[in-house]
This record gives C-alpha cells, sequence and structure tokens, in this order.
C-alpha cells in the first residue's frame, strides 16, 4: 500500500509491475462496476482457483497455471471458459493476490527442489525477478516462429537474459480517449493523432473556457494508474529519460507543465479510479486511462468517442506498452503438457478470444476481425498508430525493484502531490529531495536502469 496523495485514505501502488497492488494493469474491461467488491474478494483470498477441462478427444494432463493477471473472478471465469476451451490440457487457474505472492512460491518450490506450479503468468518485470528459477523455451518459441509473434516481443520476454524464459501472453498499454464534442475546440492546426502537450493544454483551456469547467480528467484515485502516467507518459516526453534525469531542469519544466495543465483538470480527478465512467456520463471530455479502462466507453458508445496517442513532448512521444508473458518453473511437475499450453494460448483464435473475452490485445500477427465491434477496433488502431509514430518513446514498466516497487510509485505520487496539488514553490529542492529517496529505495533493489533509462553497469543512478 501507498499513502494516497490526496489525504488521509490509502491507495494501491499502481500495478502491472507495482507489487503488492491487487489492481493490475492488465485488468479487463469486464463488469467494472462490481470491481471493488471484487478487489475486496481477491485481496483476502490467498489463492483463487479454477480449472478448465480439455476439449473432448484431447489426451490430458492436469497443469496448474499461476498468474498475476486476470485475478477478478470475472475475468477468470472468461479465460477459463471461453479462452481456454479447447485446451490440449486441462488447466487449474491460481489467482495471484498480490506479484510476491507468485514469486515468493516460485522460489519458495525452487529453493525446495520441488514444485506444484506448471504456468507463471505475469508482466515482464515480475517474471524477471525469478527469472533464474525458469526453464529456456527456446523450442517453444521456435514452434510458434510461424506465429508472427515480433522479435522485440520475443526479446523482452527474455527476462534481460540471452535465454527465452518466458514467452509473449498478451499486451496493453495507455491512450488518450475524447467525446466528440470536444473535437471542435481543438487549437487551430492542431490533429488529434499528432498532438503535442503544448497543444493538449491549449485544448483543456478552450474546453475550459467555452463550457465553463474542466472537461480534461485523469485516473488518479485511489486504484487509478495515474503513477503510470507519470512515469512513462509526462517525464519521458519532456526528459527523454527518467530516473537518469529526475532531477534535471528538463523534469521541472515537466512538473511546471503539469501543475499550469491542472488547472483545466476535473478536480474530480482525484476520486477516478477508471476513466471509461466519468468519459461516460459526460463528467469529462478528455481523458487518459489504460486501454481497458476505457473500453467500455468505446464499447458503449463508439460513435460518440475517438482515441488516439499521447501527446509528445520536447524530447518524443511517450508512452508505455505493457507486456504480459508466461514462463515455466525449473520444478514444474508438467512441463510438456504446460509448453502445449503456451503453445495454445498464442495460437489465433485462443488469441482473438483474448482480445473479445478479455479486452487485452493480440501479441501475434494477423488482421484483426471486424467481428470484435468498432469500438475495440478502434483502440486497436490507436495503440498500432501510437507504437508506430516516427517520434514514439517507448518506456518499460519498472525492472528489478523486488519490494521496492511500492516506494518506487509512491515517490512518483509524492512529488505530484508536493508540486501539483500542494504547490510547493521550490520544484528543484522537493525533486533533490525526493531524488534521494527514489536513490535509496534503488539502492536497496540493486535495480540497473531500465527503457527509457540507458543501460547501466551498476545500480540506477538519479540524476
Amino acid at each position: 500500500m501507498i499513502e494516497s496523495p490526496f489525504g488521509h485514505r490509502q491507495v494501491q501502488a499502481a500495478s502491472c509491475g507495482t507489487k503488492g497492488g491487487a489492481v493490475h494493469e492488465l485488468t479487463s474491461p469486464a463488469r467494472w462496476r462490481a470491481l471493488a467488491a471484487i478487489l475486496a474478494v481477491a485481496t483476502l483470498a490467498v489463492v483463487v482457483a479454477a480449472s478448465a477441462g480439455p476439449a473432448s478427444g484431447h489426451a490430458t494432463s492436469s497443469v496448474t497455471f499461476m498468474s498475476t493477471q486476470l485475478t477478478p473472478v470475472d475475468e477468470q471465469q472468461s479465460f477459463l471458459n471461453v479462452v481456454l476451451k479447447g485446451s490440449p490440457q486441462s488447466v487449474s487457474f491460481v489467482a495471484a493476490s498480490s506479484v510476491p505472492q507468485l514469486t515468493s512460491r516460485v522460489t519458495a518450490e525452487a529453493q525446495a527442489g520441488k514444485g506444484s506450479i506448471d504456468l507463471a503468468g505475469a508482466t515482464v518485470g515480475d517474471l524477471e525477478t525469478i527469472a533464474p528459477y525458469l526453464t529456456n523455451l527456446a523450442d517453444v518459441a521456435k514452434a510458434l516462429k510461424k506465429a508472427g509473434i515480433p522479435a522485440s516481443l520475443m526479446n523482452q520476454a527474455k527476462l534481460g537474459t540471452k535465454q527465452q524464459l518466458s514467452i509473449p501472453w498478451m499486451q496493453a498499454t495507455y491512450l488518450m480517449a475524447a467525446n466528440k464534442k470536444a473535437l471542435p475546440y481543438l487549437p487551430k492546426g492542431a490533429d488529434v493523432k499528432h498532438l503535442t502537450w503544448g497543444q493538449y493544454a491549449r485544448w483543456a483551456k478552450n474546453l475550459d473556457a467555452h463550457f465553463g469547467q474542466p472537461e480534461v480528467g485523469f485516473p488518479a484515485g485511489p486504484t487509478g494508474l495515474f503513477p503510470r502516467f507519470l512515469e512513462g507518459y509526462l517525464l519521458p516526453s519532456f526528459t527523454g529519460h527518467l530516473v537518469t534525469s529526475f532531477e534535471s531542469p528538463r523534469a521541472v519544466a515537466a512538473w511546471l507543465y503539469l501543475k499550469n495543465l491542472w488547472r483545466f483538470v476535473n478536480p474530480q480527478s482525484l476520486t477516478y479510479n477508471f476513466m471509461q465512467d466519468p468519459l461516460l456520463s459526460g463528467e469529462v471530455l478528455v481523458g487518459w486511462d489504460h486501454v481497458a479502462r476505457l473500453n467500455g466507453a468505446l464499447s458503449q458508445q463508439p460513435s460518440n468517442f475517438v482515441v488516439f496517442p499521447a501527446p509528445a513532448g520536447p524530447k518524443g512521444r511517450g508512452f508505455l506498452p505493457v507486456l504480459a508473458t508466461i514462463g515455466i518453473p525449473k520444478t514444474a511437475p508438467n512441463p510438456a503438457a504446460a509448453k502445449q499450453v503456451i503453445e495454445y494460448l498464442d495460437g489465433i483464435s485462443p488469441q482473438a478470444k483474448t482480445i473479445s473475452a478479455e479486452g487485452f490485445f493480440p501479441v501475434v500477427a494477423g488482421k484483426l476481425s471486424e467481428k470484435l465491434g468498432p469500438g475495440l477496433l478502434k483502440i486497436a488502431g490507436a495503440v498500432k498508430l501510437q507504437q508506430t509514430s516516427k517520434d514514439a518513446l517507448p518506456s518499460v514498466l519498472p525492472i528489478g525493484l523486488g519490494g521496492q516497487a511500492g516506494a518506487y510509485a509512491k515517490v512518483f505520487v509524492d512529488t505530484f502531490t508536493r508540486l501539483v496539488i500542494n504547490k510547493e514553490g521550490n520544484p528543484q529542492g522537493v525533486l533533490k529531495s525526493e531524488g534521494d529517496t527514489l536513490q535509496s529505495l534503488l539502492n536497496a533493489a540493486g535495480a540497473h536502469c531500465w527503457q527509457p533509462d540507458p543501460p547501466s553497469s551498476g545500480t540506477c543512478t538519479v540524476g
């Protein structure tokens, strides 16, 4: 848990990569309004397990799949009953209520020399913490060569090694979305598909002036993913880096920009966890969020919204792709059956079902069917445009932080609180103070730098 930047409340560390968070950044859009209750159950439970049987006529072998993704009960059911329908092996799905639960269990089984987990699913940054205990899956990668998985994703799935220690499973990212009512107030000459942050601020100001209230929103609530905006979008766009430029003059400029922009941000943003709800209600006209947390608005009212890449700053169009992969622990009791399940999940049909049933995007090549509906197709188009922008500046989720991940997210939230909400008057002093905290936790974790920072030979150094 991390302290809320907005008073006495506590907030979950922003997820998919943030250890201990019950909300994961690859969380699907199903039944969002019931999510609070589901999370309460998931947090209390040690694990939630369910099983999917193989298609008739296939040889069976029980495969235990423990995952930090698809943990809410309804997501598990759609995974088991829809995505895994036709699997060559029966699967017992174990929902990890936190990332440490998965990594600790795999580590303990490795140390004991005997395991019960056949498949481990998580984001690349989280799986990297247990990389020494995972099997080389070069044979699976070879079998999937014709699936068209991009080399960049396969390389990420090597978890910082030269071996194929995991296989890409599904991916997601974050985008901007806007009600079409907001488009007439774009600054003159601005293209919503190729905005700059300067144009975005003028757009926000124009909307405020016309409608008489702030019309821009961010998911800065207790379980919102706003820390990822700060880490993967704002700061890289202005500095070109993250940790190594945390205290730089360019970082000061980024925070001052956000402070100015916040005048035109709906104050209820401090309570928003999912931007699709205020977008659907009309409480805001423009928002940023994880694609799965925008999907509800796009699915219900596809003709009312546009989806587009995040704006670009002086150093590029910062964005954060999120990749979930699957590994097989060295102590897996059924490794051969586990490999069959991985190959099945990266087949065309299961990948298509993943996006329709769970809201995550495929890792394999192939044109998306129009049966997905206009909302998902719009999101897919914006994802591709963001990835292929000439000024694209991709980051990756934090790597190697271990138990320091929650404290890492807190540094960015605290900096935001001090400079933007509390309006402290010495930005450089705030960044030096928070930078010292950041360096301490990096030292404690022994974490090397990760993209967009350049590789480091030792612990990443705050600059």
